[in-house]
């Protein structure tokens, strides 16, 4: 091979490299501006998409219930919240099949987290004496929520017997 060839096929490989590194690099029209749109709220998606993927049955009585759905890139967060006795609300909370049981919720939180401002309600880690229990649902055999990767419960006492519980999942 003579050192024309060798020039030839030294620019040829350069250019195919330069053609791919500048195909992934800036990917398909608009996925710039797609990926930018993570996350977003799902329109028309609210307490009952949210109690659906959750597998929670919504109780009679209770009053305030909101939810929403945030989609994201990887997985999508389920909101739900409402306002019911506390009795029904430590149901709802046994009904997680939860290994620990509900406890006071003891971790200043420093995310910005703002899933529950989106309904109107303060966000459950910001509450002063709220109860937290979470579980992975597959992980304890909780096979109703075998596609629900994680769910945790907050539950704000409100008064000598109302609550307000709220539900995320994802």
């Amino acid at each position: 091979m003579n050192r024309r060839h060798k020039t030839r096929g030294s620019l040829f490989v350069a250019l195919i490299s330069a053609l791919v590194l500048t195909s992934c690099s800036t990917g398909a029209p608009g996925s710039a501006t797609r990926e930018s749109t993570y996350p977003y709220w799902e329109k028309g998606a609210g307490a009952t998409e949210a109690a659906a993927f959750m597998k929670i049955e919504i109780p009679e009585g209770a009053t305030d219930v909101k939810g929403a759905v945030q989609v994201n890139p990887r997985e999508d967060e389920y909101i739900l919240s409402f306002r019911t006795g506390k009795a029904t609300a430590a149901q709802v909370a046994k009904d997680l099949h939860s290994e620990e049981p509900l406890a006071p919720w003891g971790i200043k939180s420093t995310q910005e987290s703002e899933l529950f401002e989106h309904l109107g309600l303060s966000e459950p880690k910001t509450l002063k004496d709220a109860l937290w229990a979470g579980v992975c649902p597959p992980c304890v055999k909780d096979y109703r929520r075998r596609d629900v990767a994680w769910l945790e419960i907050y539950i704000e006492n409100l008064d000598s017997e109302q609550a307000r519980v709220y539900l995320r999942a994802f």
